[in-house]
């Protein structure tokens, strides 16, 4: 014969499934922080153990993610991110639906090391504008990236950039109306403890990095890339020619 206790659910499987129907309901929405174990403990009358298999179950649904020292968030949904010839940070994300955003990290000019110096047709040593930040959707950080160019051609590119947080923008400011996408390479990486700091990850978290080049209408390059996109919020896809 079956007892009653047979028949009860666990209770860490009800807090999981009311703390999904929390999600479901976008009570809590993605990017949100979760209350501590502390105080779902007390809304649950439970402890904390209990609190944290429900935790570790939803976060292996793909629900929710830990940040060492932070606490549980709820997951971000994904944007799917075009690369093609005319890669526009903010007119692919608001084509998407989202609100586009970016976060100045550092800018700096210095002499062009050995690769910036060859991809961007320069002399080793010859100056170069240096762009760092953190792009944003929907106030939430999905990519680092480094954007360099030959500081000679676009001499007041720092401050544009600083005004209108645009490469597009600051480089229409300084005469360039138009640049195309002259090649991209794709390839994986694991957060660096910087990284994942930034874009609120674990330690070690999958991020998928992009190198480009961008080159103007006579071919001249005028854009040396590297952006750290964040693995399980960005779906990089193949645009069309």
């Amino acid at each position: 014969m079956t007892t009653d206790t047979a028949k009860r659910t666990p209770i860490w499987k009800s807090i999981h499934d009311t703390l999904l129907r929390d999600i479901s309901e976008r009570r809590y929405a993605p990017g949100d922080k979760l209350p501590t174990e502390a105080a779902l403990a007390r809304r649950f009358g439970v402890n904390r153990h209990t609190v944290r298999r429900a935790l570790a179950t939803l976060a292996e649904d793909g629900l929710v993610h830990a940040r060492r020292g932070a606490g549980v968030f709820v997951a971000q949904s994904h944007t799917d991110y075009p690369i093609g010839k005319r890669v526009r940070f903010h007119q692919n994300l608001r084509a998407a639906g989202h609100l586009p955003g970016k976060q100045l990290l550092a800018m700096e000019t210095r002499a062009a090391d050995t690769t910036e110096a060859e991809l961007l047709a320069l002399t080793q040593g010859d100056p170069v504008h240096v762009y760092e930040g953190l792009s944003l959707s929907d106030g939430q950080p999905v990519a680092l990236f480094q954007s360099v160019f030959p500081a000679a051609r676009f001499p007041g590119l720092p401050d544009a950039l600083t005004r209108l947080r645009s490469v597009t923008a600051a480089l229409a400011d300084q005469g360039l109306d138009d640049y195309t996408r002259a090649w991209t390479r794709l390839n994986a990486k694991l957060a660096t403890p910087t990284q994942a700091l930034h874009l609120q990850l674990r330690e070690g978290a999958p991020l998928l990095r992009t190198i480009s080049l961008n080159i103007d209408a006579d071919g001249k390059p005028v854009e040396y890339g590297r952006t750290w996109f964040s693995g399980d919020r960005v779906t990089l896809t193949v645009a069309d020619p």
